[in-house]
């Protein structure tokens, strides 16, 4: 009967196993494989050389690259979850009404109805220098003439970034805020905790997972994109999968494999790190 079950078990997960070895493992492996071969400016050939690794970690260019990444990766995420924690924090504990609060999270969604592209780029009008932003500060007296760092600078990427992906952080943490128990909050505030004191000792260590797995979108979508810095800095900046993108408009496969090893490497630690802090399996 054991030893059926097992069978069984393993028959249910063998349709998964096959769909993430050929859609998920396989091609990782490829990239790692790739990543050691050789390329010319003609074409790239089989070998095992670690000539993209050396010129990867000996180039001041790449370790500003990354190290663009993550300052790009750091800001976002700041703002992402100053943003996404009080809208969470308003829907979860200010509405009380749930029609209500259904009905303002798909306000939220409203954004997501259109391509990511069409999102980024309708910020330029607005921030150019005869947009809408600027005619309004001249207009106001704020300024005399049009404000250059608004557009196809590292502030107009980061608007982007936040706009792109704030929902990642509201939607985690709004679904861990709606399963606080609220004789929690009850308790706190007839023992006398203010509201700055149960919001920091009860709803904010309760809200750790929420927070930890929105961290994880908004980091792993930053520092992987690539469009988005491409575009709102007008091609001034760089990031990592930008480095990746034009190495394979190059056709340098090689050099865009190792580069993306070491991005995937990267990643997965700062998913690691994260990690520690809690135990999402656990919390979910």
């Amino acid at each position: 009967m054991a030893m059926s079950r097992h069978v069984s078990g393993w028959l249910q997960a063998a349709p998964l196993t096959v769909v993430l070895g050929g859609f998920l493992i396989a091609p990782i492996i490829m990239i790692v494989v790739v990543s050691f071969w050789g390329a010319t400016e003609y074409s790239i050939y089989p070998a095992f050389q670690f000539d993209n690794y050396s010129y990867l970690f000996g180039s001041a260019v790449v370790w500003k690259v990354f190290l663009a990444t993550f300052k790009y990766a750091l800001i976002t995420w700041v703002f992402t979850l100053a943003i996404g924690f009080t809208v969470a924090y308003f829907l979860a504990f200010h509405v009380r009404s749930q029609a209500m609060q259904t009905a303002l999270f798909l306000l939220c969604t409203i954004p997501f109805w259109t391509s990511n592209i069409i999102r980024m780029i309708s910020w330029i009008p607005f921030l150019g220098r005869n947009g809408i932003a600027n005619s309004a500060l001249i207009s106001w007296g704020v300024v005399d003439q049009p404000v250059e760092w608004l557009l196809y600078s590292d502030f107009s990427v980061i608007l982007a970034f936040v706009h792109l992906y704030t929902l990642f952080m509201v939607v985690p943490i709004f679904n861990t805020m709606m399963r606080i128990d609220r004789s929690l909050i009850e308790a706190a505030v007839d023992n006398g905790a203010s509201a700055f004191q149960t919001l920091r000792h009860v709803i904010l260590p309760l809200t750790k997972p929420g927070i930890m797995i929105g961290t994880i979108f908004v980091v792993t979508l930053v520092m992987g994109d690539f469009i988005t810095v491409r575009f709102m800095s007008g091609s001034q900046k760089a990031n990592v999968g930008r480095l990746i993108s034009n190495d394979i408009a190059l056709l340098q496969y090689p050099s865009a494999a190792a580069t993306s090893v070491v991005l995937l490497i990267t990643v997965l630690m700062v998913i690691g790190i994260l990690l520690r802090f809690v135990n999402i399996r656990k919390e979910l």
